[in-house]
């Protein structure tokens, strides 16, 4: 699903501003762990040691995630996220060596802005995946 040419396509949709506007109008309806992913990969693209081809995994899939109609539309309800979940799973899988606990603590930080009294227990699945 990650594949050059998937990356290259959805890589121009991304913007730090269509990103926040995204993440602030659909962040309940998305769920934590959906935005805790998309959090992980921000923050690490905002690290300099990070090398190009790990930015470019990040800015195709940030890009995928912005447009509303991707694989499965996002205002499908329930089912809207699941493919943006797929392409957020393999891009930090893919990228994870770059994830320290400094971008772990970034990310469920603002977390809070959005989700009152999430409990960090639902995102240890997602945690013991990239380290």
């Amino acid at each position: 699903m990650l594949n050059e040419s998937f990356l290259k396509q959805y890589r121009k949709s991304y913007s730090e501003e269509n990103l926040w506007a995204k993440l602030k109008k659909f962040a309940k309806s998305a769920g934590v762990k959906v935005i805790y992913m998309v959090l992980l990969l921000y923050y690490t693209l905002q690290q300099p040691n990070v090398p190009t081809w790990a930015k470019t995994v990040i800015l195709g899939t940030l890009g995928y995630f912005i447009l509303p109609l991707d694989f499965i539309p996002d205002i499908t309800p329930i089912v809207g996220y699941n493919d943006d979940l797929g392409a957020l799973t393999m891009a930090l899988l893919m990228i994870s060596m770059y994830i320290d606990e400094n971008i772990r603590s970034k990310a469920k930080e603002k977390l809070k802005d959005w989700f009152d009294n999430y409990d960090d227990y639902i995102l240890v699945e997602i945690d013991k995946k990239i380290t």
